[in-house]
């Protein structure tokens, strides 16, 4: 065969890549910027630094008899960099094939997330896809069965965020599920292992895609979704975001972000935060970011178990992990979705070394058939176990309530928390007061003559004997007692003295976590 010029080949080559860079055709791509979607290709470019993005095996084809055989096959897959970061990342193309799972797709996939385990890098999935290839049968549930192993292996190695931009359904949805983060955008993207058809024709139940699994279900409901964006642009810079907060990998440190936020700053209001009445709520919000850096504060799961918060932020520019109760929210009480949230956020954070930061303001667990009859036990379990396992510093702060086995699972110091501040508001005990006292003093109440202001004053009595911070001082369980405004600054500094902690791992494969 007569060798081609050199001019010829590079036109050749040109035309190929112009191939590859339309994807499924204008037309196609037409119908996703009407939805208000972005490409893949686009979607890859607002994710990442500019011109950093390296494509990987862009000229795939399919194996499969098609009567159009497109380059990619339905995915584009590389590496690139954010702020300067190498990250790994996989865009599902759904103007190529509806974006669904093939042959060689998956093949796509699996090799560069084995790169990114080489590599201890991040891995970002934008997924946008209408799930299993049909026509390829088992060879495409197979694909996905090769992502799901390597999900799992890079598990607690490298840091995984999910970008829900379009339909994920059917075993599709596992994958994200195992990621450390999932994003979601709003009215756009849903999540579900079967949809509205099968779910009438099983169980008779009439429901919509949205309503079903829709952002807003997993956000509220389900608890499966940490963020949720209104367009394409605004998730994937929540996803830059929230990377931000992270190492490259569990062998790295939290990243330092300069800042302005002097170390020392006090904020007198929070001396008078706390209501004098216990009853009475306030806001831990309001808290949370008078202590933390200045508008570093990140919520997660926001709508999801909203009298627990779990969030990112940064103290003096190092990345924490932040739990608390919120009292506005009954009461701040724990409960089985709270104990879920806050565990799985705690093994996050140990994860990838981000200190925990614990504000404890909660009167116990949630008392009530539905709750013992759903197993609160085993979800209250994780907690205490997520907070024991894990080797990261931690410093809680008792702000008020702080009663029985909840004192216990939110960073007790008995439980490895390494160091444990209290405001003087702080109440450390069993019970509270009303509890405590119809236990221990039924009978002197009961023959009273007034018996409830006899109540009363044995509940006040209790109140000032029992509900201090000092006693707990006493003996040890409590480090310092602190005035609220200097929170920020003890936190600081703590987090500055143990900041070399290390601790090893027992030799056994892993514990076995309540689940």
């Amino acid at each position: 065969m007569e060798k081609l010029p050199n001019d010829l080949r590079i036109a050749e080559l040109k035309k190929r890549k112009q191939e590859v860079l339309e994807g499924g055709g204008s037309e196609r791509i037409a119908k996703q910027h009407a939805k208000g979607k972005l490409t893949a290709r686009e979607r890859i470019e607002h994710l990442l630094d500019a011109g950093s993005f390296q494509e990987l095996e862009s000229y795939i084809l399919s194996r499969f008899d098609q009567k159009e055989k497109i380059h990619g096959d339905g995915v584009i897959t590389g590496f690139g960099t954010i702020d300067n970061r190498l990250i790994y990342v996989y865009a599902q193309d759904f103007t190529v094939y509806g974006g669904t799972m093939s042959e060689m797709q998956s093949r796509k996939i699996c090799r560069m997330m084995d790169l990114a385990f080489e590599n201890k890098a991040p891995v970002i999935h934008i997924i946008d896809s209408g799930g299993a290839r049909i026509q390829e049968g088992i060879v495409s549930l197979a694909g996905y069965a090769g992502i799901f192993l390597r999900t799992t292996r890079l598990s607690g190695l490298v840091p995984q965020i999910s970008l829900i931009m379009g339909p994920c359904a059917g075993g599709a949805a596992y994958s994200p599920a195992a990621t450390d983060f999932i994003i979601m955008t709003r009215k756009k993207s849903f999540m579900f292992l079967t949809g509205p058809d099968v779910v009438k024709s099983v169980t008779g139940e009439v429901i919509d895609a949205e309503n079903l699994g829709g952002s807003e279900t997993h956000l509220m409901k389900s608890g499966l979704a940490h963020l949720a964006g209104n367009t394409d642009e605004e998730v994937l810079q929540l996803c830059r975001k929230v990377f931000s907060y992270f190492p490259n990998h569990a062998l790295e440190k939290a990243v330092v972000v300069p800042t302005e936020d002097a170390p020392d700053r006090m904020e007198e209001s929070l001396n008078s935060m706390v209501p004098d009445d216990p009853s009475e709520p306030y806001s831990m919000h309001a808290v949370i970011d008078k202590i933390v850096d200045k508008e570093s504060f990140l919520e997660l799961q926001a709508d999801f178990a909203p009298n627990c918060i779990i969030g990112l932020a940064r103290f003096n520019g190092k990345g924490v992990g932040i739990v608390a109760q919120e009292p506005a929210k009954i009461a701040g009480v724990m409960d089985i979705d709270s104990s879920d949230k806050i565990a799985r956020f705690v093994r996050t954070c140990d994860c990838y070394n981000l200190p925990i930061v614990t504000l404890v303001d909660c009167p116990g667990f949630l008392p009530g058939i539905y709750q013992e009859h759903h197993g609160v036990i085993r979800h209250g379990a994780k907690v205490l176990y997520a907070y024991s396992e894990s080797t990261v510093p931690k410093i809680t702060v008792i702000i008020r309530k702080a009663y029985g086995g909840a004192y216990i699972v939110l960073g007790s110091k008995m439980m490895g928390t390494d160091i444990t501040f209290a405001w003087p508001s702080a109440e450390v005990a069993v019970m509270g007061p009303e509890g405590a006292t119809k236990i221990l003093f039924r009978k002197q109440i009961d023959e009273a003559e007034n018996p409830e202001a006899e109540h009363d004053r044995l509940v006040d009595e209790y109140r000032k004997k029992f509900l201090n911070p000092y006693i707990s001082a006493e003996a040890g369980y409590i480090d310092d007692i602190i005035e609220p405004k200097e929170t920020r600054l003890k936190i600081i500094a703590a987090l500055s003295g143990i900041r070399f902690k290390k601790i090893e791992r027992d030799l056994k494969k892993h514990g076995n976590m309540p689940v």
